[in-house]
């Protein structure tokens, strides 16, 4: 079976957030092997697709080196960017049957566009020891599957050197458990981007993600409201890398608009069990 490795929300290779996908299965394997190889592959993400008697749509799940995840957006882009790009799926719209329900993935001039569930995250108090492991002060907390933590500039965001032993065990009130905060402000005034953002995430195995998408499901409603707008610019400062999106606010909804770009296609050798 093949595997691409494909940079989604990318502004070009070797940006945006790497995900392994892996060529469509008739049946799903077994967990545990989909949890082996997604250790191996030790990306953020290895997506899982399943075929079903419509082209057009397939099951997806996610991997993360250490469990299955509800949600992914950069691996749900690169799934449909590799079912339109490299498997030459000819559909005007994909459909994903996930653990968070049907998700649809357009194109949409050179990139694609994503429809997820939108987040409203809900402002809390800033839980014990989180200014400590961020090393800054939040401004606000806000929570949604992920705690948010805003701060005072784009500078604070891009400098944070966190604890990630110390983040790992911060609960807060985010509903998808601890150890999983962005941490975002409003982008300096001659960026091309209205949001910049970092996400750290050692509850679900991954020190820093390079760029979110279900992130972008909190941050769009956040943020929208903060600046009364229904489209946005983001950049998520991943330190040598950076990812870019366009998110669009549709009432419980939130599409999701960024490129993918293919760099490694293998060949697995061991067989699904």
């Amino acid at each position: 079976m093949r595997q691409w490795t494909i940079d989604a929300f990318a502004s070009g290779p070797f940006k945006g957030n790497p995900a392994c996908v892996v060529e469509p299965f008739e049946t799903w394997p077994s967990d545990v092997w989909m949890q082996a190889l997604a250790a191996e592959n030790n990306q953020a993400e290895t997506a899982y697709l399943l075929k079903t008697a419509d082209p057009a749509r397939y099951g997806l799940r996610w991997f993360t080196p250490t469990l299955e995840a509800p949600l992914c957006g950069h691996a749900t882009l690169a799934a449909a960017h590799m079912l339109f790009a490299e498997l030459g799926v000819d559909v005007p719209l994909l459909t994903f049957d996930t653990l968070s329900g049907p998700l649809t993935v357009r194109r949409a001039g050179e990139g694609l566009e994503m429809d997820f569930p939108a987040d409203p995250p809900r402002q809390t108090g800033v839980p014990e020891g989180l200014a400590e492991a961020l090393g800054a002060k939040p401004v606000e907390v806000w929570a949604g599957a992920y705690l948010i933590a805003v701060m005072d500039s784009e500078t604070t965001v891009r400098g944070l050197k966190p604890d990630l032993t110390a983040i790992k065990k911060i609960e807060g009130e985010a509903t998808g458990g601890p150890g999983q905060t962005v941490v975002v402000a409003k982008a300096d005034a001659d960026k091309p981007y209205a949001v910049v953002s970092r996400f750290f995430a050692p509850g679900f195995g991954i020190p820093e993600d390079p760029t979110t998408g279900s992130a972008h499901c909190i941050l769009m409603p956040l943020y929208g409201d903060k600046l009364g707008q229904t489209v946005l610019k983001f950049h998520q400062a991943y330190p040598g890398r950076g990812g870019d999106l366009e998110c669009e606010s549709r009432g419980a909804r939130v599409l999701l608009r960024g490129r993918g770009f293919t760099v490694v296609e293998s060949r697995l050798r061991v067989e699904p069990t």
